[in-house]
């Protein structure tokens, strides 16, 4: 009797050591399933890996392009800002020179006749007056941030003054502010004045990327580009060139 409990006990025992490796056939087998299951559970995990990779990329170029976007913005905004404040330097050192031309004018020269007189004091007078209202157009926008009042201002200056010193600037303000309210055809009407009647301007090349900003505006890259390419040629390493390459980049992207 005792023996045949000791063989019960080792058949059983034996039973239960022959069963124990099964859980190692469950991790190689995924716990189930045909190896044709096996391979399609792989074949789902790795599409849905190169899925993930791909919408994590697209997300990645959609950040790189509005960060250059963004700095693309800031360095025009700075442009910008860098011009007002440079002109508004120039602005005073031209009226503080005209104010000293025409206080010298009379010591310079003795009028012979009271007609000469009055011509020395009317040119004087135009001078300054002339001066007075490039200067009152420009604080209208600088300091008063006046902008739709400036607009007359520099179209009645022009009127008055088309060949003045500050023609040139007066109709590239002119240009700039209608451009800020998307009137652009009498904007780009202002900026070819600059560049055709103004060759030698420091605004001629500002005023061809603004003609390029319009023709782009207007959905017309081919002529954007041209104005574009003018400016990298025509005034290279300058701030309008910088500009210019960018949106020409901007464009071919």
């Amino acid at each position: 009797m005792k023996r045949a409990v000791l063989m019960t006990a080792m058949f059983f025992g034996a039973g239960a050591a022959f069963a124990a490796p099964a859980p190692v056939e469950d991790l190689a087998g995924g716990g189930s399933g045909s190896g044709d299951d096996r391979l399609a559970r792989l074949e789902r995990i790795v599409k849905s890996r190169q899925q993930s990779e791909i919408d994590m990329q697209r997300r990645l170029d959609t950040l790189q392009q509005e960060v250059l976007d963004l700095r693309g913005l800031t360095e025009q905004q700075n442009y910008q800002i860098e011009q007002m404040q440079q002109r508004q330097r120039q602005l005073y050192d031209e009226i503080a020179n005209l104010s000293s031309k025409a206080a010298s004018a009379p010591a310079a020269s003795t009028p012979t006749t009271p007609a000469a007189a009055t011509a020395t004091a009317n040119a004087a007078a135009s001078s300054l007056s002339e001066t007075a209202s490039y200067e009152g157009a420009v604080n209208l926008v600088l300091k008063e941030r006046k902008y739709d009042e400036a607009i007359p201002a520099f179209r009645s200056f022009i009127k008055q003054y088309p060949d003045s010193v500050y023609a040139a600037n007066a109709n590239y303000w002119l240009g700039q502010l209608l451009f800020n309210k998307s009137e652009f055809d009498e904007a780009k009407q202002a900026f070819n004045t600059v560049v055709t009647r103004f060759s030698d301007s420091n605004k001629r090349g500002d005023s061809l990327v603004k003609l390029g900003m319009i023709a782009e505006k207007k959905g017309d890259k081919a002529t954007a580009i041209q104005f574009y390419q003018q400016v990298v040629n025509d005034y290279a390493n300058s701030a309008a060139a910088r500009i210019a390459q960018q949106q020409l980049a901007a464009i071919k992207a």
